[in-house]
């Protein structure tokens, strides 16, 4: 009886796996939808729609975008969140809460300091001497409260000893307005975000947080080598599934991604905006999430910025 039993269980699990390797050889059943918290247009936007058409050649069904703008992208993601985990909706993300199963970023990127074309700041060390000589009356601007662009530059006053007023705007548009019109003294953003500025000559670029100087900006010298060391972040975007959606659909659709950012016309077009298209493990995402987390709720809390 007990052997009949265990024969009987051995079946059951043999079926299941049966099922599960089914499941996976005929996935994907339908279209692919990559949720993006962000209008049409805007870098996230960009970057998601020229992976997408690849894993559409690839996949051989459609992967397509579905703008969810607002809410500061929580409306995005609680629609992904409460998706079936079933391997057909995605959310493009540079961070999220527990309700996701990690699967690989798409890209890398820097922040930058900028200043407006008549600045007299040439160099990281203006801008701290400026700062220190007249707080009240210098000014850094960045994009909404808590966003990455805002924590950097708290993060950078800080290991500055510079006690200024941090000043968050809408929009990147605002904030080159802004310092344009000398509103703001410097400004905060990942390079995506400013690079078409700094090429127009509108804004110059002062200083860029990565561990070595970027090759489309030359002349322009890292923070940490500019008088703040240590000073080095990079920022990312990259993709997440509901919670319990199988291995194997994620490990598929991860070697997709990465074959999409293999190909010429992705790497270019993430090139020009100034992205480092760059694939990772899911358990790498992971790490570089749980890093970040560690970070900023540090400055966060030094801030006292509030949490809801």
């Amino acid at each position: 009886m007990l052997t009949a039993r265990i024969m009987a269980l051995g079946c059951c699990l043999v079926a299941i796996g049966l099922l599960a390797t089914a499941n996976a050889q005929d996935y994907p059943a339908r279209p692919i939808k990559i949720v993006v918290g962000f209008g049409p247009g805007g870098l996230g936007d960009i970057t998601a729609r020229a992976v997408a058409q690849k894993m559409s050649d690839s996949l051989g069904k459609p992967v397509v975008i579905e703008n969810m703008p607002g809410a500061g992208g929580m409306g995005a993601a609680g629609s992904v969140a409460r998706a079936a985990p079933d391997g057909h909706t995605l959310l493009l993300v540079s961070g999220w809460s527990t309700d996701f199963t990690t699967v690989s970023t798409i890209g890398l990127f820097d922040f930058i300091i900028v200043v407006g074309k008549d600045s007299p700041l040439k160099n990281v060390g203006d801008l701290i001497a400026a700062a220190k000589r007249d707080p009240a009356r210098f000014n850094i601007g960045t994009i909404s409260v808590g966003s990455v662009q805002n924590l950097s530059a708290l993060l950078f006053a800080s290991m500055a000893g510079l006690h200024v007023t941090t000043v968050p705007f809408r929009t990147t548009g605002e904030i080159v307005t802004a310092l344009l019109s000398d509103q703001v003294q410097v400004g905060f953003e990942t390079t995506p975000g400013v690079l078409g500025q700094i090429q127009s000559g509108n804004l110059r670029a002062l200083g860029v947080s990565s561990d070595k100087p970027l090759p489309f900006l030359p002349g322009v010298p890292t923070v940490a080598e500019s008088g703040v060391p240590g000073f080095t972040l990079v920022s990312w975007n990259g993709f997440v599934m509901p919670a319990k959606t199988p291995r194997d659909i994620v490990l598929r659709l991860n070697r997709e991604i990465a074959k999409a950012l293999e190909a010429p016309e992705v790497r270019e077009r993430f090139i020009s905006l100034g992205i480092t298209p760059r694939a990772s493990t899911p358990e790498e995402l992971q790490r570089i999430y749980d890093a970040d987390v560690v970070r900023w709720r540090q400055v966060i809390a030094d801030a006292k910025i509030s949490q809801q």
